[in-house]
């Protein structure tokens, strides 16, 4: 008898923690979607103020307004000059780097890898702070320049880390077969070893371009008051000037960044870009 209450008590605390969790899911979902399909119903927002939700009438004159303003304008710009730049040249260093760990073993490998993948942990206030100081020590006052060189820098980790979750797999017999074939180091990575990791070197470059456009801590520190990013004057109108065309800028950064999402998930996987090993 004592066994039976000890075996209904086990189910009911069971069906208790089950239920806990479906609800705290449900809560968690409910804040990563609510306030993303209201962002998306406010841009379309009829009235010329914020008023109660959902909006009596729709129309697309935040957008309208979205592509009149000029400071929008001026930080879409640069955010064109600085993203594309950046995420090539960071794409060259990653996958260097990558091959280089992938290949190479040598004391304090570990170290390096670490050095290259930091600014996924250091804060990016820690970084543009940081960077500023030293650029100013170069001499470098160029708002463009340093946003770029602060955009490759932020842009580095992710290009390695797919690059490495590329090259996973690849066997180095391959490459020296290649090199028993006559072939040189560099054409036996153009024809053997780049097709193979290709996907991760272009999921990186995608990536670079999804962390790019949506940095603020380290723009703000880089820019000037003619070189800003599209974020920053969306950062900077919300606060002067907050009505829904920040609502029209927002669901144009969502739709690029699940356009991104779905690319990067068709060439390579969401999983092993994010959530599996990166190197041996």
């Amino acid at each position: 008898m004592a066994r039976s209450d000890s075996g209904i008590m086990k189910r009911w605390t069971d069906d208790l923690a089950a239920t806990l969790a479906t609800i705290v899911i449900v809560i968690a979902l409910a804040l990563l979607v609510v306030p993303v399909l209201m962002t998306f119903v406010g841009s379309f927002d009829g009235r010329n103020f914020l008023g109660p939700f959902p909006p009596k009438s729709l129309s697309l004159r935040w957008y309208d307004k979205l592509f009149t303003n000029d400071r929008y304008l001026i930080g879409l710009q640069t955010t064109l000059m600085v993203t594309i730049p950046a995420a090539l040249i960071a794409t060259t260093v990653g996958v260097a780097t990558a091959v280089a760990l992938d290949r190479a073993r040598f004391y304090g490998r570990e170290a390096i890898a670490a050095l290259f993948l930091s600014p996924v942990i250091v804060p990016g206030v820690v970084i543009g702070f940081s960077l500023l100081m030293f650029l100013a020590m170069l001499g470098i006052s160029d708002g463009l320049i340093r946003l770029l060189m602060g955009h490759v820098l932020l842009s580095i980790p992710y290009t390695v880390r797919t690059t490495l979750s590329g090259l996973v797999g690849i066997r180095r017999s391959f490459n020296e077969a290649a090199l028993v074939l006559g072939a040189n180091e560099w054409r036996a990575f153009w024809t053997v070893t780049f097709p193979l990791a290709k996907t991760g070197v272009i999921s990186g470059f995608l990536i670079a371009i999804a962390f790019s456009l949506d940095d603020v801590a380290i723009s703000a520190f880089l820019g000037d008051s003619t070189h800003y990013t599209f974020s920053i004057s969306l950062l900077s109108e919300m606060r002067a000037n907050f009505d829904l065309t920040t609502a029209a800028a927002s669901v144009l950064l969502i739709a690029f960044t699940v356009v991104l999402i779905f690319v990067i998930d068709r060439l390579v996987g969401i999983d092993k870009v994010f959530g599996i090993g990166v190197h041996r």
